[in-house]
């Protein structure tokens, strides 16, 4: 698989009112990005609380996308074929 190639995430490009990615990949290289700048060390103390509730978020969307397709797949596993309405 490979990642998808984006600009470098700061807080100032990704403050908490920001919209959150559509799709988990978009979501997943925005918090793999924002985990390694979270990690360097070179942020200032409100910043990285910033940073840390935008992972929070980016992480909660990356779960819900993951579970609705594993409830996807149960339903597919029990030979029922439904309809399945991405988040």
């Amino acid at each position: 698989m490979t990642k998808a190639s984006a600009k470098p995430v700061s807080t100032a490009d990704t403050p908490l009112g920001n919209a959150l990615p559509a799709t988990y990949e978009g979501a997943l290289g925005e918090l793999e990005q924002l985990v390694a700048h979270l990690e360097s060390g070179a942020m200032p103390l409100d910043q990285l609380l910033a940073g840390y509730q935008r992972g929070a978020q980016l992480l909660q969307l990356c779960r819900d996308k993951l579970q609705a397709v594993e409830d996807q797949i149960k339903v597919l596993d029990e030979g029922t074929l439904k309809a399945w309405k991405p988040q």
